[in-house]
């Protein structure tokens, strides 16, 4: 899991950030990025790919990495997903998860196969998330970050269920929109949204 980070430092590099993004898939809320630079010495048992943890081993992971790292998160919202496209509005997350960090990177490691708007040199590695240690951090902490949104979402638009699918497209939130129609959340040019507009 450290093979990446190890070819980047061999390069020169001694700050390198794995980023991921969270909420490419929903039909509502943002999609999130995280970007993390892990200290050399961090040695932390079962981090991988956030989608294949439980929740409770997510949050543990994630408490573990935002105490021993220097991370940010950065966002694109409803909005700006449907002004830009999902991929664009993704990249974009990534960047700013970029730019929020308290200390610059000087390369970065990005999951997917698309580099990102960044001036930095950038590594995509598909896959990432299972293959590097950063990217995976990142991950986990995108995607808590954005369940925890939309647990919050979950109050100020009742009647959507988004503490429980956050925004995916199950049968149960279909059925909500169908009933309801969108919320100020919806990405509204999205299958399963656009037709209730």
């Amino acid at each position: 899991m450290w093979s990446f980070e190890k070819e980047a430092r061999k390069k020169g590099f001694s700050m390198v950030a794995g980023i991921d993004e969270a909420g490419r898939g929903p039909l509502a809320g943002p999609v999130v990025s995280a970007a993390v630079i892990l200290p050399d010495a961090f040695s932390v048992p079962g981090i991988t790919d956030s989608k294949k943890l439980s929740p409770k081993k997510r949050d543990t992971l994630h408490k573990e990495i935002i105490s021993r790292s220097i991370w940010a998160v950065g966002m694109a919202d409803a909005g700006e997903i449907d002004d830009l496209n999902i991929l664009r509005a993704a990249l974009l997350s990534m960047a700013r998860a970029v730019d929020n960090l308290d200390k610059r990177p000087d390369y970065l490691l990005i999951d997917g196969k698309f580099e990102i708007p960044h001036d930095l040199p950038q590594k995509p590695v598909v896959k990432g998330d299972s293959l590097s240690i950063s990217i995976a951090a990142a991950s986990i902490i995108a995607k808590v970050f954005r369940d925890r949104i939309m647990e919050k979402y979950d109050s100020k638009f009742p009647g959507y269920g988004f503490s429980k699918h956050k925004g995916y497209p199950t049968k149960a939130h279909k059925q909500a929109i169908a009933k309801l129609g969108p919320c100020p959340i919806h990405r509204q040019t999205f299958k399963g949204v656009k037709e209730h507009i």
